[in-house]
């Protein structure tokens, strides 16, 4: 792997857990509701994304896809509406483990395959995931782990579609433009549950631009240089980094378990990254 996208890798995952926190804020501390809360977080990406491509060069076209398009709509819906009734933990690890099946399974459909190092690795990251989330995960609502489910399938789904991309800030741009029109229908279908803040808005507006406009089009860049292995394997470090950061930032306990499960998440993945992988 190049350092070039050593770096993007690390950056988007940074991106994604600061999504992960600003949501949980929102969600949790403040009054948005979850579709209101996506709304704007869609609309502030694509707004972030357009102006970027204007900067860039007034000429270049947004392009992206409408699977592409639809997959981050049911993510980021889906994802809102399950965090009402899930507990951190567990919808971490529902989410990731979603992700991670959904594009190992590609991988595998594909014929890549992990030799025994990155076996290792693979297995060493979940067991440190599960160390972290599955003793103090209580048993989810049925329908918010489906939600989850749901959001983990679509979101690994959206990263495999974006591994060959040519110009990853258009198409991430034109991905987001093309779910204007359905958050759009979602608001107006829940419009009789509308209600926000100007912290909830705010927390809203930070994710769309930032963690998640710019965080997908880094993610986009760094699906380049990954094969579906790796891109699922890492990120397994998200809700990690979440935690960690949920410690230092917003005064969360930070324990024994947390940094051993932070050891062998980060050690899990340098096995599968710095494997060979074969195909078959």
């Amino acid at each position: 792997m190049s350092m070039r996208t050593l770096l993007l890798t690390a950056l988007a995952m940074l991106a994604f857990a600061g999504n992960s926190l600003l949501c949980r804020l929102a969600l949790r501390e403040t009054e948005i509701d979850a579709a209101s809360f996506t709304s704007l977080r869609l609309l502030a990406g694509a707004l972030t994304l357009w102006l970027l491509l204007r900067l860039r060069s007034a000429n270049t076209p947004s392009v992206g896809s409408w699977p592409a398009a639809a997959a981050l709509f049911v993510y980021a819906a889906a994802f809102s509406f399950a965090y009402i009734n899930l507990d951190a933990g567990a919808g971490a690890l529902i989410l990731f483990g979603a992700v991670q099946l959904s594009m190992l399974a590609w991988g595998l459909y594909r014929g890549e395959r992990l030799n025994l190092k990155g076996t290792i690795g693979l297995l060493v990251a979940f067991a440190g995931l599960l160390i972290l989330l599955l003793p103090g995960a209580s048993k989810p609502p049925t329908a918010a782990a489906l939600l989850m489910l749901v959001a983990g399938i679509a979101w690994g789904i959206y990263s495999l579609l974006g591994r060959g991309v040519n110009d990853p800030l258009a198409a991430t741009a034109g991905n987001f433009m093309r779910t204007v029109p359905l958050t759009l229908l979602l608001s107006a279908l829940l419009i009789g549950q509308v209600r926000w803040d100007s912290a909830g808005v705010f927390y809203a507006l930070l994710s769309g631009a930032l963690t998640s406009g710019v965080g997908y089009a880094i993610w986009y860049s760094a699906l380049r240089g990954l094969q579906a292995f790796q891109a699922a394997c890492v990120q397994l470090s998200v809700p990690i980094i979440a935690a960690l950061a949920g410690s230092l930032l917003l005064d969360e306990a930070l324990s024994l378990r947390l940094l051993l499960s932070a050891t062998a998440v980060l050690g899990g993945i340098a096995l599968v990254l710095s494997a060979k992988h074969r195909r078959v």
